[in-house]
């Protein structure tokens, strides 16, 4: 079982879970016409480094503006969360009309799963008086989100945040997925 906490604070955090997050899959213009597709995601994690975070809102908070923004950021690291049933089959992406490998929960697989032994994915499973089913992140879903865009719905959109040690853990998960050697397929 996970520990989140519902507190308010104004910056985005590392471990935060908002709900209802639109991601810009593309924007196009032809003749004069643009046409912009959205994917909306039920639910997201931040995964960018809490200490980035922090310094982007202490450095934009100062009432004189420094020579350099060294420190704002421009995007923030997300990803989302899908309801483990639809992980199990296949379906996460269905909205997307993409079927997924489906995951047997009673297999091996999806034991591992489970107990966040695969790497691909990581398992969160909450309290009950937190609004979210047992979820998984699969780190090959990450995108950004622009920061001032969380910032303007966080009143309405944030859920909760992740404790310490618990967004710790996915934050080095996620950069060990990141930072695996990628080997050619053998033929």
């Amino acid at each position: 079982m996970i520990r989140v906490n519902s507190n308010r604070i104004k910056r985005i955090c590392q471990g935060d879970i908002f709900k209802n997050i639109e991601y810009i899959e593309y924007a196009i213009e032809r003749k004069g016409i643009c046409e912009i597709s959205k994917i909306l995601f039920p639910l997201v994690i931040v995964l960018t480094q809490d200490c980035d975070l922090d310094q982007d809102f202490k450095s934009r908070k100062k009432t004189t503006k420094s020579i350099n923004q060294d420190k704002y950021l421009l995007s923030v690291i997300v990803a989302p969360l899908y309801n483990i049933e639809h992980i199990y089959n296949g379906e996460h992406l269905s909205e997307l009309k993409l079927k997924m490998h489906e995951i047997d929960k009673k297999s091996t697989h999806g034991k591992l799963l489970l107990q966040n032994q695969l790497p691909r994915y990581h398992y969160l499973e909450f309290k009950k008086d937190i609004p979210i089913v047992s979820s998984v992140i699969d780190f090959k879903h990450y995108f950004t989100v622009n920061l001032p865009y969380l910032l303007n719905i966080k009143e309405t959109n944030f859920i909760c945040k992740v404790s310490t040690l618990y967004r710790e853990d996915i934050s080095h998960r996620f950069a060990s997925f990141l930072s695996r050697i990628g080997l050619p397929p053998s033929f």
